[in-house]
């Protein structure tokens, strides 16, 4: 073990002492499922980074998803032609890609995956897998069936996952509403887990295969963060208990794959206008950002840069350092980190992919902890999103989801560090594990 490794795992513990500081009540804090959830982590991480049969577990996943995300773009190359071209690439009319375009390259695989899941769901693919991990959950950690339930869904898909405990919402406590929210914002739906892919199999071949380990990390870690930040007080009405999925199954195949696409269609326009809308607002911000700090510069006479970017950056430092990253490359990572906050992870994962590209990181070992410490919705637009979602589906809880929204992000963005902690411990920059 190296002594990267060896910071990355005490990092996983300073992270669960950071959460605790901010915890709502520091006396009835479930520590059966932090430490619970800590080792799931650790032992699927050992799993999939050191148990040699764990690692061709890992290649294959990484294939798979390549291969579905081959099918998904035939469609986007019916109907965009040269458009959908990714850069260097040649179609079979001997045509050549214009360029790198988001919206026809990554973002319209959306449509394609959300159908998948559809049908996943319609054949019970799906459910059955929900249900596996809500069982490992409940009975390990000692939580609610429902909250459990909710989270395993969150593996595999969106602010979706509320609807599998719609019935429960009602009655939850504001601990198990927490939860919820949490494990949202601290993991990624597989309907946009083909954008980041795009962004990052030229420079790191196997990031599929990262971003699925890290969205099985994520689940106990959110509820880890969850339970620190927010701890259960009350009874939950489905403590200990099995909770079946409620979902309504379409009639046919045809369809679940119709409602997918256009559920898809939905998750697609809404991501475009977050993007046209946030990224606009951080312009303008840094526009006044860089007209105050200029002048400020030049009355004390220092080169500061003032931008949203970098004053994340020296936010988010002590986080990205942690993580077990070499310190040559500590504020590149924190500046991504801060920019997820307010910028999505969108933007986030395609500037990882430039600092790659460009040669600006030093190690491969701190792309692929940012690959992981990035995969969540942990930022504010989603935060909107996922309260609005889950109380549209519960409208008497608006306001407790609307109380807790805060310490729901702040609890998913430490989420999503600590599954970043968790891959440092064991990543030893096997050439296999780097696509070699």
């Amino acid at each position: 073990m190296s002594i990267y490794n060896f910071v990355s795992f005490l990092g996983i513990f300073v992270l669960a002492f950071i959460a605790w500081l901010f915890s709502s009540d520091k006396k009835v804090v479930n520590w059966r499922a932090v430490l619970w959830g800590i080792g799931l982590q650790l032992l699927f991480a050992f799993f999939i980074f050191v148990v040699p049969v764990g690692t061709k577990v890992f290649i294959f996943m990484n294939d798979a998803v390549v291969k579905v995300l081959e099918s998904a773009q035939a469609g986007t190359r019916f109907l965009f032609g040269r458009l959908a071209l990714p850069p260097g690439t040649t179609n079979e009319a001997g045509e050549t890609s214009l360029g790198y375009f988001l919206i026809f390259q990554g973002l319209s695989t959306i449509v394609f995956f959300a159908a998948l899941m559809g049908v996943l769901y319609y054949l019970k693919v799906m459910p059955f897998f929900i249900r596996v991990f809500a069982r490992v959950f409940t009975k390990s950690m000692r939580i609610s069936g429902a909250e459990a339930l909710s989270v395993s869904a969150n593996i595999f898909v969106g602010v979706e996952s509320s609807l599998v405990v719609q019935p429960h919402l009602a009655e939850m406590t504001l601990s198990e509403l927490a939860t919820i929210i949490t494990a949202g914002m601290a993991t990624v739906a597989s309907t946009v887990l083909a954008i980041y892919v795009m962004f990052l199999q030229k420079q790191l071949p196997t990031i599929a295969g990262h971003l699925m380990s890290a969205s099985f990390i994520a689940a106990p870690a959110s509820i880890v963060m969850a339970k620190l930040i927010v701890p259960e007080t009350g009874k939950p009405a489905t403590l200990g208990t099995d909770v079946k999925p409620y979902y309504q199954r379409e009639n046919n195949l045809i369809e679940a794959i119709i409602n997918g696409a256009n559920s898809g269609l939905k998750l697609l326009g809404g991501i475009v206008t977050l993007l046209l809308a946030f990224l606009g607002l951080l312009a303008l911000l840094d526009i006044v950002l860089g007209f105050g700090g200029g002048y400020l510069n030049k009355l004390l006479g220092i080169h500061f840069e003032w931008s949203i970017r970098s004053l994340l950056g020296y936010l988010f430092y002590p986080f990205a350092a942690v993580l077990g990253i070499p310190p040559s490359d500590i504020m590149p990572v924190a500046k991504i980190l801060g920019e997820r906050a307010v910028a999505t992870e969108v933007v986030a994962y395609q500037h990882l992919a430039d600092l790659m590209a460009k040669g600006e990181l030093a190690s491969p070992r701190s792309a692929v902890i940012a690959s992981y410490a990035l995969c969540g919705f942990a930022h504010f637009a989603s935060l909107a999103i996922f309260v609005g979602g889950t109380g549209a589906l519960a409208p008497s809880r608006l306001k407790d989801l609307s109380k807790i929204g805060l310490r729901a992000l702040l609890a998913a963005t430490l989420a999503t560090l600590m599954t970043a902690a968790v891959a440092g411990t064991f990543f030893n920059g096997s050439t296999i594990l780097l696509g070699g």
